[in-house]
C-alpha cells in the first residue's frame, strides 16, 4: 500500500485521476492544479463533477461548509477550466472577489473527498480537488490502469509520519564547526529526505543543545530579507559551534510544510496585502502544516532523549514533549529582523504565539 500512495502522489502531480474507495463507495478524483481542460471533459462524460475544497478556502469563497474541515461545491456543466481552478488558486481574488454563486453539497459523506484533499496536500499541491462518484472502482481502475487506494489503508500512512532510517553519515568541516557531521535520514515512503548537522561529539547521556530547522530556500540560500531563517540558521549553528557541541535537526518542510511552490504564492498575496497566515488560508492551508515529530525520531535514533531547544516556537516545545523528549530548557534565537520582515515577525508573534 506504500507503493500505491506515492504513485498516488505522482499521478496527481502530473495530472493523472486516481480511484479512492471504502469498500462501499468509490470516487475519481483528480488535483486542481494539474487539472487540463481535456480531463475535465473526461469527467464530466462520466458524471456529475464536484469539487472538494478545504474549509479555510471556502471561507475566502464565502461558500457553504458542511463537513467541518471542508466543502464539497458542484461544478456547473456550463464552466470550464479557468473557472475550476480560479476557486482553487486566489491568485485573482481581488480582482475577481464574486466566484459564485455557489452550490455546496451535504447529501452523502465526505470521506473520500477528504482523502483526495489529503493526497494532493501530500503531494504538495493546491489543497483542491475535483471528482465523481464511480459505481465499480476495481474495474474501473484495472480498465483504466489507474492507482487505486482503499480509504481505509491510505489513511494510516498518510496522517502518520514513513518511519526514518539512516542512509549516510560523513564528517563535514563547516565555518560554524570543523568539528561536524551531517546525517542522512531517508523515509519509507520515498518522500523527502531530512538531515542532522552534528557539531563536536555531543554527550548522548546529557541534554543536547537542539534546534529544529524547517528548510527555506529563499532565507537559507538565497539570503532573503523576507524571513528570518537564514540568520536563525547561521546563528544557530554559530553558537553550536562556540558551545562545542550541538545538534541542527534540517527538515525538509518548506514553506511551514505547504512546499515551495505554494510558499511563492503565499508570497504573491502577501504582495497584495495579506499578512503570512491569511495568505495561507487563502490557499486553502493552515497557519503551520509542519510535523515537528520527524525531529523528534531523528534525534532518538541519534541516541538523544533531553534537549535544550534553541527556539522562539513554543509549538516545537510542546511537540517535543509529547513525542517522549525532554526540554530542559528553551534557549531563545532572536536574530535577523529587518524593514522587509518585521511584520511577518509581528504576525509570528502575534497569530502563531511566537516568542519574540
Amino acid at each position: 500500500m506504500l507503493e500505491r500512495v506515492a504513485r498516488a502522489r505522482v499521478d496527481l502531480r502530473m495530472g493523472l485521476p486516481v480511484v479512492l474507495t471504502t469498500g462501499e463507495e468509490a470516487i475519481l478524483a483528480l488535483s486542481v492544479e494539474s487539472l487540463s481542460s481535456t480531463r475535465l471533459a473526461d469527467l464530466r462524460a462520466l458524471g456529475d463533477v464536484a469539487l472538494a475544497l478545504t474549509a479555510r478556502r471556502a471561507a475566502t469563497l464565502k461558500a457553504r461548509v458542511y463537513d467541518q474541515d471542508l466543502a464539497r461545491v458542484s461544478v456547473p456543466t456550463d464552466v470550464g477550466l479557468s473557472w475550476v481552478q480560479a476557486l482553487a488558486d486566489p491568485a485573482d481574488d481581488l480582482q475577481t472577489p464574486m466566484k459564485g454563486p455557489l452550490t455546496s453539497l451535504r447529501e452523502g459523506t465526505a470521506e473520500l473527498p477528504r482523502l483526495a484533499i489529503a493526497l494532493v496536500k501530500s503531494a504538495r499541491l493546491l489543497p483542491a480537488a475535483v471528482y465523481i462518484p464511480l459505481s465499480d472502482a476495481t474495474n474501473f481502475a484495472q480498465t483504466h490502469d489507474l492507482t487505486l487506494l482503499p480509504k481505509a489503508a491510505a489513511d494510516p500512512l498518510l496522517n502518520t509520519n514513513s518511519p526514518l532510517h539512516p542512509v549516510a553519515a560523513a564528517r563535514l568541516p563547516m565555518e560554524a564547526s570543523e568539528a561536524g557531521k551531517l546525517h542522512i535520514f531517508r523515509p519509507e515512503d520515498g518522500g523527502e529526505e531530512h538531515y542532522a548537522i552534528e557539531i563536536g561529539r555531543p554527550d548522548r547521556s546529557a541534554p543536547v543543545l537542539a534546534r529544529l530547522h524547517s528548510a527555506c530556500f529563499t532565507g537559507d540560500v538565497l539570503g532573503s530579507l523576507k524571513c528570518d531563517c537564514g540568520p536563525q540558521l547561521r546563528g544557530a549553528l554559530g553558537h553550536m559551534g562556540q558551545q562545542g557541541a550541538g545538534i541542527l535537526l534540517y527538515l525538509n518542510q518548506e514553506g511551514r510544510g505547504i512546499g515551495l511552490a505554494n510558499k511563492m504564492r503565499a508570497y504573491s498575496l502577501q504582495d497584495q496585502g495579506f499578512d503570512t497566515v491569511e495568505a495561507n488560508h487563502r490557499l486553502g492551508f493552515e497557519d503551520d502544516e509542519r510535523d515537528f515529530r520527524l525531529g523528534a525520531s531523528i534525534l532518538r535514533n541519534l541516541g538523544f532523549s533531553a534537549v535544550r531547544l534553541m527556539t522562539n516556537n513554543p509549538g516545537k516545545i510542546a511537540m517535543m514533549e509529547k513525542t517522549g523528549i525532554t526540554v530542559t530548557e528553551r534557549v531563545p534565537l532572536k536574530v535577523g529582523e529587518n524593514a522587509f520582515n518585521r511584520h511577518y515577525l509581528a504576525t509570528k508573534a502575534a497569530k502563531s504565539g511566537h516568542m519574540l
